[in-house]
Protein backbone atom coordinates (compact mmCIF):
# COMPACT_ATOMS: atom_id res chain seq x y z
CA UNK A 1 0.00 0.00 0.00
CA UNK A 2 1.27 3.44 -0.88
CA UNK A 3 2.19 5.69 1.80
CA UNK A 4 2.38 9.40 2.40
CA UNK A 5 6.31 9.14 1.92
CA UNK A 6 6.00 7.12 -1.39
CA UNK A 7 4.07 9.56 -2.58
CA UNK A 8 6.60 11.93 -1.76
CA UNK A 9 4.75 13.98 0.95
CA UNK A 10 5.54 14.48 4.92
CA UNK A 11 3.25 14.06 7.86
CA UNK A 12 2.33 17.23 7.43
CA UNK A 13 -0.06 16.55 4.33
CA UNK A 14 -2.61 14.40 6.78
CA UNK A 15 -5.02 16.18 8.84
CA UNK A 16 -7.12 14.36 11.47
CA UNK A 17 -9.81 15.08 12.90
CA UNK A 18 -11.29 14.35 16.34
CA UNK A 19 -15.15 13.78 16.98
CA UNK A 20 -16.80 12.99 20.05
CA UNK A 21 -18.58 9.98 18.93
CA UNK A 22 -18.80 7.74 15.96
CA UNK A 23 -21.96 8.62 14.36
CA UNK A 24 -23.01 10.40 11.34
CA UNK A 25 -23.73 13.81 13.48
CA UNK A 26 -20.05 13.48 14.53
CA UNK A 27 -19.11 13.16 11.39
CA UNK A 28 -21.12 16.11 10.53
CA UNK A 29 -19.27 18.09 12.69
CA UNK A 30 -16.28 17.47 11.91
CA UNK A 31 -17.08 17.75 7.70
CA UNK A 32 -18.05 21.60 8.87
CA UNK A 33 -14.72 21.63 11.02
CA UNK A 34 -12.72 20.23 7.98
CA UNK A 35 -14.23 22.87 5.59
CA UNK A 36 -13.97 25.81 7.92
CA UNK A 37 -9.86 25.44 7.96
CA UNK A 38 -10.53 26.48 4.73
CA UNK A 39 -8.79 25.49 1.56
CA UNK A 40 -6.85 23.31 0.10
CA UNK A 41 -9.49 20.58 0.91
CA UNK A 42 -7.59 17.38 1.05
CA UNK A 43 -7.91 14.51 -1.74
CA UNK A 44 -8.97 11.94 0.13
CA UNK A 45 -11.19 11.15 3.79
CA UNK A 46 -10.95 8.13 5.37
CA UNK A 47 -13.24 7.72 8.13
CA UNK A 48 -13.26 5.46 11.17
CA UNK A 49 -17.02 3.99 10.62
CA UNK A 50 -19.12 4.32 8.06
CA UNK A 51 -21.51 6.37 9.44
CA UNK A 52 -19.21 9.02 10.36
CA UNK A 53 -18.12 8.83 6.44
CA UNK A 54 -22.06 8.97 5.85
CA UNK A 55 -22.53 12.15 7.90
CA UNK A 56 -19.08 13.66 6.21
CA UNK A 57 -20.54 12.81 2.82
CA UNK A 58 -23.81 14.82 3.79
CA UNK A 59 -21.77 18.31 4.79
CA UNK A 60 -19.47 18.02 1.45
CA UNK A 61 -22.49 17.36 -1.29
CA UNK A 62 -24.79 20.01 0.97
CA UNK A 63 -21.29 22.76 0.38
CA UNK A 64 -21.31 21.61 -3.27
CA UNK A 65 -18.68 19.64 -2.74
CA UNK A 66 -18.31 16.59 -5.24
CA UNK A 67 -17.63 13.14 -4.43
CA UNK A 68 -15.04 11.91 -5.72
CA UNK A 69 -13.95 14.33 -7.86
CA UNK A 70 -13.16 16.49 -5.64
CA UNK A 71 -12.94 14.67 -2.44
CA UNK A 72 -12.29 10.64 -2.02
CA UNK A 73 -14.25 9.45 0.99
CA UNK A 74 -14.10 5.97 2.23
CA UNK A 75 -15.51 4.65 5.65
CA UNK A 76 -15.14 1.71 7.52
CA UNK A 77 -17.30 -1.48 8.26
CA UNK A 78 -19.27 -1.54 5.19
CA UNK A 79 -22.44 -1.34 7.15
CA UNK A 80 -25.88 -2.03 4.51
CA UNK A 81 -26.39 1.56 3.93
CA UNK A 82 -23.22 2.53 2.60
CA UNK A 83 -24.25 0.94 -1.12
CA UNK A 84 -27.36 2.79 -0.32
CA UNK A 85 -26.11 6.46 -0.02
CA UNK A 86 -26.65 9.32 -2.36
CA UNK A 87 -23.11 8.42 -3.54
CA UNK A 88 -22.76 4.73 -2.75
CA UNK A 89 -19.56 4.40 -0.32
CA UNK A 90 -16.29 2.53 -0.61
CA UNK A 91 -15.57 0.78 2.58
CA UNK A 92 -13.22 -1.71 4.61
CA UNK A 93 -15.21 -4.64 5.23
CA UNK A 94 -14.27 -6.93 8.33
CA UNK A 95 -14.91 -10.49 7.87
CA UNK A 96 -17.99 -10.22 10.66
CA UNK A 97 -18.61 -14.32 10.94
CA UNK A 98 -14.89 -14.77 11.65
CA UNK A 99 -14.48 -12.07 13.96
CA UNK A 100 -17.71 -13.85 15.99
CA UNK A 101 -16.68 -17.18 15.57
CA UNK A 102 -13.12 -16.76 17.00
CA UNK A 103 -14.48 -14.47 19.71
CA UNK A 104 -16.72 -17.20 20.80
CA UNK A 105 -14.27 -19.76 20.71
CA UNK A 106 -11.45 -17.68 22.65
CA UNK A 107 -13.88 -16.73 25.24
CA UNK A 108 -15.08 -20.35 25.85
CA UNK A 109 -11.34 -21.40 26.28
CA UNK A 110 -10.94 -18.29 29.14
CA UNK A 111 -14.36 -19.60 30.95
CA UNK A 112 -12.94 -23.48 30.42
CA UNK A 113 -11.82 -23.88 34.03
CA UNK A 114 -8.83 -26.47 33.22
CA UNK A 115 -6.80 -23.50 33.23
CA UNK A 116 -5.07 -24.10 29.91
CA UNK A 117 -5.88 -20.83 28.27
CA UNK A 118 -3.35 -18.57 26.66
CA UNK A 119 -4.07 -15.07 25.53
CA UNK A 120 -3.85 -15.01 21.87
CA UNK A 121 -4.00 -11.72 19.23
CA UNK A 122 -5.67 -12.89 16.20
CA UNK A 123 -5.72 -10.80 13.01
CA UNK A 124 -7.66 -11.35 10.42
CA UNK A 125 -7.89 -9.56 6.34
CA UNK A 126 -10.17 -6.73 5.54
CA UNK A 127 -11.63 -5.97 2.64
CA UNK A 128 -11.66 -2.69 0.19
CA UNK A 129 -15.11 -2.50 -0.88
CA UNK A 130 -14.78 -0.29 -3.69
CA UNK A 131 -17.96 2.42 -4.57
CA UNK A 132 -18.54 5.02 -6.25
CA UNK A 133 -17.48 7.67 -3.06
CA UNK A 134 -13.58 6.89 -4.08
CA UNK A 135 -13.79 5.57 -7.74
CA UNK A 136 -12.41 7.64 -10.29
CA UNK A 137 -15.22 8.79 -12.66
CA UNK A 138 -17.44 8.09 -10.28
CA UNK A 139 -21.00 9.40 -9.21
CA UNK A 140 -20.38 13.40 -7.82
Amino acid sequence: MPSLTAAGLGREAMREVAVGAMNARSGQEAARRLLEAGPPLPDAIFCANDLLALGVLRVLLQAGIKVPTDVALIGYDDIEFSAAAAVPLSSVRQPTYQLGRIATELLLEECDLSGGHAHQQVMFQPELVVRESSRPGGAS
